[in-house]
């Protein structure tokens, strides 16, 4: 037997480790088994050269708990090792000094020191008080026993092994108990290994009831698919592969994907993967870090906000790169190159996705647009290039369920809805139950209403104004329908100017000024005798700083006032001035609050009060 001391030129070098590796502590499985992982694949490259002689067998990977023991044993038959590579690949670690490890660590996040600084194995001591390894080379020499108490000492001695490969023994610490649970273990694995190339063994399972009720031996239950759907070429792939891929990634998820991107990249860098359209809900913050990302099928991370634009953190799927090392910080991350252009790549190739579908099937592209509409204006909002690329697929749908991009729908509208200044005025609505008599105010009037009610169409409006100029969005109910989009017309009053002042003060003298802005206004007999209306700025700035946008301080704790427009060709207000002073009041206040229903604004006690005063009047 040999013993001696590992090469780290310090006597403390492991409780660093512990210290600064800690939070990640879990993480010890995905490189115990990515090493293992490795030294498989190396046995099975050799072996296609020649230089690993004879049958190489059955490499599946096997994960054992001895809870009597205390132990978890990762085990693989793989290349294995000689005492000299133990000796060489174990027994060094790549520092000089403490100080020098310590020093490594300044500004990197603690996800970032495993393997990063060649400590894969010895985050084993992470979670182990001893670590043993029992290893015979695929070389003719014999087999050796490995083992350190997380002291620098260790001893190697020769052992005897029939089998190819190496054991990985953990002896687990008194405060690291979880990780000899079946079910702690199985959740790792799952969420680090599912995609490895190489099979791993972790426990048995029933191959079905019958077998179960019959007590007959369960078969080892491999917990990985080795070919998931990425690796493999598009043209080897059916629609139901991609789908039942995605019901892989997302069992909990019941609804289907509405379609899906395979990215296959080998120049300037490696990048492979499938990107999924999911079905949005309007409130999409729950959907995000549903991509995950890989390297070389280990998984790294779900947080890919600096590999993918943020905008499309909203899709699902898998990213695998090799270009991006197994550990990284995200500081690494926003100054690397390559996943630089991997960011712009992704967003090229959603863009270059969205624009075929629109080409070669609009109707289909129609009909899951309010599914995906949300996102493409989020990019449109956010990425500058994103938006240039999106002109052509980005629908405007409007109430009478017809798409239309903005370009066609500018044609459309253009002689109708142009003002008397030369501003193109698109109207649209945000709820079409609620703001509904205005919806029809409009149609009258033939104008095409658009439906904008996602969260976010507040920014998106803003940002399609400023890249269109004379472009306004004006909400149907932003100001009485002859005022959205105002014309030459003049219309005369049938009050005289007397007439008008005592109107306008009788208002005044019963709704507070400070509650609305009153204007009088000669409209159509037909038209309402009052209209209520919110101006679209203040209302648009309120709801963007509502959603995080604008500024709070300008808009957001601003109490909104009304527009109220008394129609003096309407024969109410004629037969108000006529009235006595306690049917004027009465009826004044009657017609303000039908205003406000109009607008769903008319709520608790004020409702109660307005129905009270209805069965008074009929």
């Amino acid at each position: 037997m040999e013993t001696g001391k590992i090469n780290v030129q310090t006597e403390n070098i492991f409780p660093i480790i512990k210290k600064f590796l800690y939070s990640d502590h879990e993480i010890f499985l995905r490189e115990l088994v990515s090493n293992a992982v490795d030294a498989t694949k190396k046995l099975k490259g050799l072996s296609q050269l020649g230089e690993a002689k004879g049958d190489i067998g059955d490499l599946t990977i096997q994960i054992s708990i001895d809870k009597e023991n205390k132990t978890l044993t990762i085990a693989d038959k793989g290349l294995g090792m000689t005492a000299d590579e133990v000796k060489k690949y174990i027994n060094q670690i790549a520092f000089s000094s403490a100080g020098e490890f310590v020093e490594k660590l300044k500004n990197t996040d603690n996800n970032a020191i495993i393997g990063h600084f060649g400590l894969g194995f010895y985050s084993a001591f992470m979670v182990a008080e001893k670590v043993e390894i029992n290893t015979k080379s695929y070389k003719d020499e014999p087999a050796v026993k490995w083992t350190c108490d997380g002291s620098t000492e260790f001893t190697l001695e020769e052992i005897t092994k029939e089998q190819r490969g190496s054991e990985i023994i953990l002896h687990i610490a008194e405060d690291s108990v979880e990780f000899l649970e079946e079910h702690r273990i199985k959740s790792l694995l799952n969420k680090y290994c599912k995609f490895l190339p190489i099979p791993i063994q972790f426990g048995f399972k029933w191959q079905s009831e019958d077998d179960k009720k019959a007590e007959k031996p369960q078969e080892p239950e491999i917990i990985n698919n080795t070919q998931p759907a990425w690796t493999k070429t598009p043209s080897s792939l059916t629609d139901e592969d991609y789908k039942n891929f995605y019901r892989e990634l997302y069992p909990m998820n019941f609804e289907e994907p509405l379609f899906w991107i395979h990215l296959n990249v080998d120049y300037p860098f490696n990048l492979t993967g499938i990107l999924y359209f999911p079905k949005l809900k309007k409130n999409f913050e729950v959907q995000k870090d549903k991509i995950q990302l890989y390297s070389n099928q280990v998984f790294v991370t779900d947080n890919v906000g600096e590999i993918v634009p943020e905008y499309l953190t909203l899709l699902h799927g898998v990213i695998d790169s090799p270009d991006i090392p197994l550990n990284v910080s995200r500081s690494y991350l926003q100054s690397d190159a390559n996943v630089k252009k991997i960011n712009q790549h992704i967003s090229k190739k959603v863009s270059d996705k969205l624009q075929e579908i629109f080409n070669n099937d609009r109707k289909q592209f129609e009909e899951k647009w309010s599914d995906i509409g949300l996102f493409v204006k989020y990019g449109m909002i956010s990425d500058e290039k994103f938006y240039e690329r999106s002109n052509g697929f980005a629908l405007f749908p409007t109430t009478e369920n017809t798409f239309y991009t903005f370009a066609e729908l500018k044609e459309k509208i253009a002689v109708n809805q142009t003002d008397k200044d030369g501003n193109l005025v698109v109207l649209y609505t945000s709820d079409e139950e609620e703001q509904h008599s205005y919806i029809e105010q409009a149609k009258e009037r033939s104008y095409e209403v658009a439906k904008l009610d996602t969260m976010i169409d507040n920014h998106f409006i803003q940002q399609v104004e400023m890249k269109n100029e004379k472009t306004q969005f004006k909400r149907v109910d932003a100001d009485i329908v002859s005022n959205l989009i105002p014309k030459e017309e003049n219309a005369d009053s049938v009050l005289s100017k007397e007439q008008e002042e005592k109107l306008k003060s009788l208002f005044e003298t019963t709704i507070e000024k400070s509650k609305a802005d009153i204007e009088l206004k000669a409209l159509s007999p037909t038209d309402a005798p009052i209209v209520i209306t919110r101006n679209e700025f203040m209302r648009r700035m309120q709801e963007m700083q509502k959603m995080g946008g604008g500024s709070p301080f300008m808009f957001g704790n601003m109490e909104e006032k009304l527009n109220l427009v008394i129609n003096t060709n309407h024969p109410i207000n004629a037969k108000i001035l006529e009235e006595e002073e306690t049917h004027q009041q009465k009826h004044i206040k009657q017609l303000y609050d039908l205003a406000l229903l109009s607008q769903n604004m008319l709520k608790g006690e004020a409702l109660t009060t307005f129905v009270k005063r209805s069965f008074e009047l009929i």
